[in-house]
């Protein structure tokens, strides 16, 4: 948003000139060209500058074009409606500033939640690695056996990323490995991978096929 017009800018300062005294009432005040060539505008905006001035009663303007001061006070009452209005103008600046800013760190903030929903949704369609611990009981077939005789993961979906042993734990153990009472499985597969190898250990897979 521009500044205020500079017409509005000329009538206010003389509005300050005579509130001072320096153009004392009833004094007259230069003619329009005058004006102009004093502040350096075109006679027209001198025209609307004087006719500010003498909407608000401060001046009058003669059929011969003369301009007389006619009340300081109400020059000084001009001036602080001007500063009234500007601080308003300021603040409706300010306020289209913040909105303008909100607007952009909305837009932002927008974004973000559309890329964790992104991300998210991306991640959802991820076989989804749940690591489940699974101790191996008494009853199981498996003991004794090598990880690789069981071919778990060809019968569950399930992979070992992990044994436990009393207090020693190998990672991604090799196919070699026999498997003992009390070891401690980790596998990671999908939501229902805990279920199907407990199954799976507890039931040789012949009788899963029956």
């Amino acid at each position: 948003m521009s500044d205020i017009p500079i017409y509005q800018s000329i009538a206010l300062d003389i509005a300050q000139r005579i509130a001072t005294g320096e153009i004392p009432v009833a004094a007259k005040i230069s003619g329009r060209s005058l004006l102009a060539s004093q502040y350096r505008v075109s006679p027209e905006t001198i025209r609307k500058a004087i006719g500010l001035l003498k909407e608000e009663k401060i001046v009058e303007v003669s059929q011969g074009k003369e301009i007389s001061v006619v009340s300081s006070d109400l020059a000084y009452d001009y001036i602080n409606k001007c500063k009234y209005l500007h601080s308003v103008y300021s603040f409706k600046q300010d306020l289209e500033s913040l909105l303008e800013e909100k607007k952009k760190i909305d837009k932002r903030f927008e974004e973000a939640i559309d890329s964790v929903i992104n991300i998210s949704d991306r991640m959802r369609n991820l076989a989804p690695f749940n690591p489940v611990e699974i101790k191996l009981a008494d009853n199981m077939w498996v003991l004794g056996k090598s990880i690789a005789d069981i071919r778990l993961w060809q019968y569950t979906g399930a992979t070992i990323i992990a044994l436990r042993r009393g207090s020693g734990v190998t990672i991604s153990p090799g196919p070699h490995v026999i498997l003992g009472e009390n070891d401690e499985i980790i596998v990671v597969g999908d939501e229902h991978v805990q279920q199907r190898t407990i199954e799976y250990l507890t039931n040789r897979p012949e009788e899963m096929n029956q």
